[in-house]
């Protein structure tokens, strides 16, 4: 696999630290390792000079249709990007704010990427079949390629990881590997 990093950005997909009321997010030794992994994947990144796109939940209370589905998470003043990624730090950092699954509705996602001569993304985050799947949907209508960190995603509210990972590769022609393959193919 041949990566660019002038045409590659990597989507981090709420990995979150929240507020202790929050209904999704919670800490867990499934999510340390996943943020670990995207850690690993984002610092790559940096180094190799590629965006990185922090899309992160920024629910309004009493107003987003998440809410009544999932109760109240990812919410706007509370939530922030799990600190160990430090977002924002990098020259080609942008944070996404997003009020529904998928980091392009009714964001500036697509405007950003395109203008940025981006073509493909690369996903790191969760849940797997929620966020991070209807994200990389949108991703492949607006055709671009993709690339799934496998060990860098979780899914923990809905189905299972092997059958959200089997949709991206068979549904979006989505190329899986693992956070070592990925920086070790930006080296």
């Amino acid at each position: 696999m041949s990566i660019d990093p002038k045409t590659t950005a990597v989507l981090v997909i709420d990995l979150l630290v929240t507020g202790n009321s929050d209904a999704v997010y919670k800490p867990s030794p499934a999510e340390a390792r996943v943020v670990r992994n995207a850690t690993r994947v984002v610092d790559a990144a940096r180094k190799a000079g590629m965006a990185i796109m922090f899309c992160n939940d920024q629910h309004i209370p009493d107003v987003d249709k998440e809410l009544e589905l999932w109760g109240e998470h990812g919410m706007r003043g509370m939530a922030v990007t799990n600190p160990s990624l430090r977002a924002g730090t990098g020259k080609r950092d942008f944070i996404i704010p997003k009020r529904r699954y998928s980091g392009f509705f009714g964001t500036d996602l697509d405007l950003l990427l395109r203008e940025l001569g981006i073509r493909t993304v690369v996903a790191v985050g969760e849940d797997t079949n929620i966020c991070v799947l209807h994200t990389l949907a949108d991703a492949f209508y607006l055709g671009y390629k993709s690339i799934v960190v496998e060990d860098a995603t979780r899914c923990f509210l809905c189905g299972t990881q092997e059958a959200g990972i089997e949709h991206f590769e068979k549904c979006y022609g989505s190329a899986i590997v693992s956070t070592s393959e990925f920086v070790g193919n930006l080296a």
